[in-house]
């Protein structure tokens, strides 16, 4: 009968062998390990932690009085090549956004003014939020097998991933309106049906 012990030894052998498949998660753990014991002991200045305070002051100084100089230049026309930090004047001044920014979703139109969209419930369904709600109906033009009679998007559980637009075999939803300000005052408003998807 063989002995437990050594079994077990057997089976922990493969966590030690250098060419083994555990060799880089055992190197790993070591280089962890002697880490934790022979990390370095903070002086008792390095405890107050005064240098990195005045380091952070130092930095953050630094950076103001450098945008401060170039900007009290520029009203006076020196210097328009070396270019100050830039805050932008939310909400008056808006700052320009990526022409790929996923934003706020609008529902493409046919050229009658009809939705494009035929009800395919493809959105619907790869929605890992389950924010879209469809409800199909039978279109009056033959050549269209559905439409939309409600289109439900609930931007209270939107996540923006840009699901429902590349599953579209319409192109119907998009999200380029590069509107951001989805900011209401219930959790009702944020629901936006048909009509609200096709005014931007």
């Amino acid at each position: 009968m063989a002995n437990p012990s050594e079994k077990r030894r057997q089976e922990l052998e493969k966590y030690f062998d250098p060419k083994g498949s555990f060799a880089l998660l055992r190197a790993s753990q070591m280089k962890r390990a002697w880490k934790q014991t022979n990390r370095r002991q903070l002086t008792f200045w390095e405890n107050t932690y005064l240098p990195m305070l005045f380091s952070g002051i130092y930095l953050t100084s630094k950076h103001f009085f450098y945008n401060v100089t170039f900007h009290i230049l520029h009203l006076f026309g020196i210097a328009k090549n070396v270019k100050g930090a830039v805050t932008y004047q939310y909400p008056e001044q808006p700052r320009p956004l990526a022409s790929r920014l996923r934003t706020r979703h609008r529902l493409m139109k046919r050229e009658d003014g009809s939705p494009r969209c035929v009800a395919c419930m493809m959105c619907e369904t790869v929605c890992p939020a389950r924010c879209i709600e469809i409800t199909a109906a039978e279109h009056p033009d033959p050549n269209i097998e559905k439409y939309p009679s409600e289109f439900v998007l609930d931007l209270g559980k939107c996540v923006y991933c840009g699901f429902c637009v590349e599953v579209c075999p319409e192109d119907a939803i998009r999200m380029d309106t590069q509107k951001l300000n989805i900011a209401e005052y219930s959790r009702t408003s944020m629901i936006y049906n048909k009509k609200r998807l096709m005014e931007d």
